[in-house]
């Protein structure tokens, strides 16, 4: 998925910072975070993705905090990000306990991210959700927004094109 020479604005929710540490996730998670370290992706994070590190061990809270700050973008949920967020729940895209998923579908949305990944299968990384989530972009006047796993946006360098 990744374009040659174009820096990418990518959204990694909380699963994706937690998968770095995590033995089935690590290695696509960490190929991110690299990415964002060399300069072929912005890593952009939202104030959502930090309340829920709050509670995470430092391990994980480390995986932000070890990244120099031309790595990252920091997005904040806004009037229009929540009222996004709660239309998605309106239209039962998620259940209201999922609202933090459809705030980070909707800050991503807003700040127009190339992609936003996550390893969240059952509420984001789930086409019949990701149909939901850009039937209400569209009706609403947003634009679809792309959304991925980690292992979807880079592949290893070994592995076949």
């Amino acid at each position: 998925m990744a374009s040659q020479g174009k820096q990418l604005r990518v959204y990694m929710d909380t699963s994706v910072v937690g998968g770095c540490l995590d033995e089935e996730f690590r290695a696509a998670s960490i190929r991110l975070i690299e990415r964002g370290r060399s300069g072929a992706a912005l890593l952009v994070i939202s104030d959502t993705t930090l309340a829920e590190l709050v509670g995470a061990p430092q391990e994980v809270r480390s995986v932000l905090e070890g990244l120099p700050a031309r790595c990252l973008e920091l997005v904040r949920q806004d009037e229009e990000s929540e009222a996004l967020a709660e239309e998605y729940i309106r239209q039962e895209v998620v259940s209201p306990r999922m609202l933090a998923d459809a705030q980070h579908i909707a800050v991503a949305t807003i700040a127009k991210v190339d992609v936003l990944v996550s390893w969240n299968f059952r509420h984001v990384v789930n086409l019949d959700r990701i149909h939901g989530f850009n039937a209400v972009n569209l009706r609403l006047g947003y634009m679809m927004l792309e959304i991925r796993s980690p292992q979807e946006v880079w592949k290893d360098d070994n592995d076949d094109h």
